[in-house]
């Protein structure tokens, strides 16, 4: 069951509808009231950010713009330090591209998530050493931030660090030459930043398409520069020319013009996590800045057949780990194995949170060390409460809604029953509640087009501005029916005040039975099927409840 959080008291019937005042509701819903915030955000116009608008230290911004040109001037050895996910992915190729046009001595390098862990590490810096030993400055993307040894190794070295990066930091920043940090957009976005620095607009690119894809996949909330930069990154991406990109768009089946949120988080975005979750991520990248199509084809479908496996291997950890789980009532889920990948535990946690409603840590042990990944629930912090554990860790990091951590393996045991009897007092029950968030009450008698297309101002939807949910009350269900291979979904035909609408619920737990001729109330958002050539309006149910 799910407890409905109904935004707004505005409630629409026909008789007296005002659209002008919908949209109005549905903007105030999502923080936007003044009208200098409303026109910028439905009518975003890129420009620059500038350091002030994303709280970057600006005499660290310029002493690593500094170091950056003289050691292009110099031609000594850069190697941009990024990581395996998306965001890191595209924050090295921005970089590196940035620097290769500028004539840079300039590499990229992507860690090994089995081999050299998440971040700078120590292992990373001195594979670096032996790849390139003439390195003199490691620029990190999306990481760094809390790698204070690392960067004290480097420098014992005699490696300049400069940091980008958007994690959150902890207590001492390292000692780095300069940290060009915001936590306002992704690491990719940051990349992008110290980029323009660098070169301003004499390079004509498609980076803001790659910025696209680490906002969506690195799931950032889509409202001020985040949103901006997503719109006019989807324009780029609709129309980039990147052969890899192109044969990845191919063999995932999404037509290049219709790339949107979804197909960024649900079908391009795992393909291009599953190299650094199972191999290397250096494909992954190589992708991206090919310039040949053939090798581009090869890759893609590398990455493609790599995510095939890494779908099969979720799964079947995600069942096990669920049957760990089984009926316990703890506040904090926290289960441990041998056998999980440790490149898919980020996402058996995440299936974990979704279907209990808890946050949930996974972790893949080590002989030595155990790698450990968390997710949460809405209004917990799971890096600040990671933290309160750092007596046992070796490191952690992350975001408030997902994080990791590396402990000795000896030391698990006692980190979980610690943790788990912290999260007694720290998770409050009330947040274990799931809360549907319903923006107002819509009559389906006002679904048509000229709603629709209002509605459809406010794309693209995601992360901080969800896609706006209606509730209909006291409808009346004149047809029902089950279908799908498993018979998992309903589909209704529902009425109202004389409107007919079609509607589905996809996953239907069947906790409440409802039959024909029943009134109920809906929870839905309105969606646009093409079925022939013909184009129809229908609901997309997010919860259904008897009518009071």
């Amino acid at each position: 069951m799910k407890d409905w959080d109904i935004q707004s008291k505005a409630k629409f019937e026909k008789n007296k509808f005002d659209l002008e005042k919908l949209i109005k509701v549905l903007l105030e819903n999502r923080g936007l009231k003044k009208e200098k915030d409303v026109q910028e955000f439905l009518r975003p116009k890129f420009k620059k950010p500038s350091a002030n608008d994303l709280g970057v230290d600006k005499k660290s911004l310029a002493k690593s713009v500094s170091r950056i040109k003289k050691a292009i001037k110099g031609k000594q050895r850069i190697i941009i330090f990024g990581d395996y996910d998306v965001d890191g992915i595209t924050g090295t190729a921005i970089l590196w591209e940035s620097l290769d046009f500028l004539g840079a001595n300039a590499m990229p390098y992507i860690p090994h998530r089995i081999d050299e862990g998440y971040g700078l590490s120590v292992k990373g810096i001195e594979n670096v050493k032996k790849q390139y030993p003439d390195v003199k400055l490691i620029i990190t993307v999306d990481n760094g931030i809390v790698a204070n040894t690392s960067v004290d190794f480097a420098n014992s070295l005699g490696i300049d660090v400069i940091i980008s990066d958007h994690h959150v930091p902890g207590k001492k920043l390292p000692s780095a030459y300069g940290i060009v940090h915001s936590t306002l957009i992704c690491g990719a976005a940051v990349g992008w930043f110290l980029s323009t620095q660098l070169i301003g607009d004499e390079f004509k690119n498609d980076h803001l398409a790659l910025v696209a894809l680490a906002t969506v996949a690195d799931l950032m909330k889509l409202s001020s520069y985040n949103r901006m930069l997503l719109v006019e990154g989807l324009k780029d991406l609709r129309a980039t020319k990147r052969p890899g990109l192109l044969a990845l768009l191919n063999i995932s089946g999404v037509k290049q013009e219709e790339v949107g949120v979804y197909e960024i988080g649900h079908v391009i975005g795992p393909r291009i996590n599953a190299m650094g979750r199972l191999e290397s991520a250096m494909d992954s990248l190589r992708l991206i800045c090919t310039k040949n199509p053939t090798r581009a084809k090869e890759l893609a479908t590398r990455l493609n057949d790599t995510n095939l496996t890494r779908q099969k291997i979720t799964f079947d950890s995600f069942e096990h780990a669920k049957n760990l789980v089984g009926k316990s009532d703890k506040r904090l889920l926290f289960i441990s194995h041998s056998t999980y990948e440790p490149g898919v535990i980020g996402l058996i946690a995440g299936k974990l949170s979704e279907e209990f409603y808890r946050p949930a840590i996974v972790a893949s042990i080590g002989k030595e060390y155990t790698k450990a990944s968390a997710r949460s629930v809405a209004g917990f912090n799971i890096i600040e409460f990671i933290r309160m554990s750092s007596d046992f860790l070796v490191d952690a990091g992350g975001h408030p809604g997902a994080a990791g951590f590396t402990v000795e393996t000896k030391k698990l045991t006692e980190l979980q029953n610690f943790l788990e009897k912290l999260a007694e007092t720290e998770i409050k029950k009330e947040l274990l509640t799931r809360r549907l968030r319903i923006d107002c009450e819509l009559e389906l008698g006002l679904i048509d087009q000229k709603l629709f297309d209002a509605i459809n101002q406010l794309v693209p939807f995601g992360y901080g501005n969800p896609e706006p949910t209606f509730t209909a009350v006291g409808v009346t269900i004149s047809e029902m029916r089950y279908v799908g291979a498993e018979q998992k979904h309903l589909k209704i035909v529902c009425t109202q005040g004389g409107r007919i609408m079609n509607a589905i619920l996809f996953n239907y737990e069947k906790s409440l039975e409802v039959h024909v001729g029943d009134k109920v109330d809906l929870a839905y958002t309105i969606s646009e099927n093409e079925w022939n050539g013909v184009k129809k309006l229908e609901m997309k149910l997010k919860d259904i409840k008897t009518a009071n």
